[in-house]
């Protein structure tokens, strides 16, 4: 199939390289006729005497040799780097001194994969994956957030003076629960991360999801000791729940709430410069019900959670 500025298919440019090699014309005439350039003639009659009609297919325009290709061993050297060290790209181009857009591309033309596709302590690829159904796993995990002072922190008052206050305000223990099919999270902050307070706060939050038309089987956890409490495994159990617990240092394997917990920091804890605790506090609610009904998801194809759970109330509000 020829290219779309082609001027010529390939029985025009067979009409044509017969005109000149079988019946004699001069190649300024077989030009006018076919309404190409003398050169382009030329090229068809020539590759029609060497190769007759296989010739005048379309042949590939990627050049025989590269000559500003970079050495095999240069490669080779790139390529070790990556797999003994899992660098990216400009280190490596720092260490080799090379551009890094040229050691990206070697790393993409041999395959290796991202980063963070990576376990940077193993260099195995991460494989992900996603529950069939909601409620088929709900990954729970706390995140702990330094409070806020009274008049600002060090980005309200600057560097020099948030340290003088930024002493004895203490910490805030966010407690979030994220669905693994539809990402949609339920999420509330608290003083501590005491047993008791993590089984109030899943009993608040399994009434959430039942609300949602979901049925939660299987809760995904880290190693905390409250979540290796008798309280909470029988608070599991009552409901006929599932209780499954990571790898120890393998928070990955909880990816999806710790990704919620970075999304958390980005766009609300750390998202403007509060004045108070109160009032980053205040702000929560809010920021959670955009995360769930309107914020589109990378992972969902640009949509927010609520479009993968039909029984959501307030979607559109």
């Amino acid at each position: 199939m020829p290219h779309r500025n082609a001027p010529l298919t390939e029985t025009g440019r067979l009409r044509l390289a017969r005109c000149v090699v079988e019946d004699d014309w001069p190649l300024r005439r077989a030009a006018e006729r076919f309404q190409v350039s003398v050169s382009t003639a030329k090229r068809w009659a020539d590759r029609y005497r060497q190769h007759g009609e296989a010739g005048m297919a379309d042949r590939s325009s990627r050049p025989h040799a590269g000559p500003r290709r970079i050495p095999t061993r240069t490669e080779r050297r790139i390529i070790k780097v990556r797999v003994l060290r899992r660098w990216g790209p400009a280190r490596i181009a720092g260490l080799l001194r090379l551009v890094p857009s040229t050691v990206h591309r070697v790393l993409t033309r041999y395959g290796l994969a991202r980063l963070t596709h990576l376990d940077r302590a193993t260099g195995r690829v991460i494989r992900r994956y996603e529950r069939d159904r909601p409620g088929e796993l709900v990954h729970v995990d706390i995140k702990k957030l330094g409070n806020i002072p009274n008049g600002g922190g060090h980005k309200v008052l600057g560097r020099q003076a948030g340290r003088k206050t930024r002493s004895g305000v203490g910490y805030s223990y966010i407690h979030t629960a994220v669905d693994d099919h539809s990402r949609l999270a339920y999420s509330e902050i608290h003083p501590d991360e005491k047993k008791e307070t993590a089984v109030a706060f899943w009993g608040r939050a399994q009434a959430f999801f039942t609300s949602c038309g979901i049925t939660v089987e299987r809760v995904l956890t880290d190693n905390g000791s409250c979540y290796k409490s008798r309280l909470w495994r029988d608070a599991l159990a009552a409901a006929g729940i599932t209780h499954k617990r990571t790898r120890a240092y393998r928070p990955q394997t909880n990816g999806k709430v710790e990704r919620f917990n970075r999304t958390l920091l980005d766009e609300w804890a750390y998202a403007k410069p509060y004045r108070s605790e109160q009032e980053r506090r205040e702000a929560f609610p809010g920021w959670l019900h955009t995360y769930n009904h309107h914020r589109g998801h990378t992972a969902l194809k640009g949509q927010p959670p609520a479009s993968r759970v039909p029984n959501l109330s307030g979607q559109y509000t």
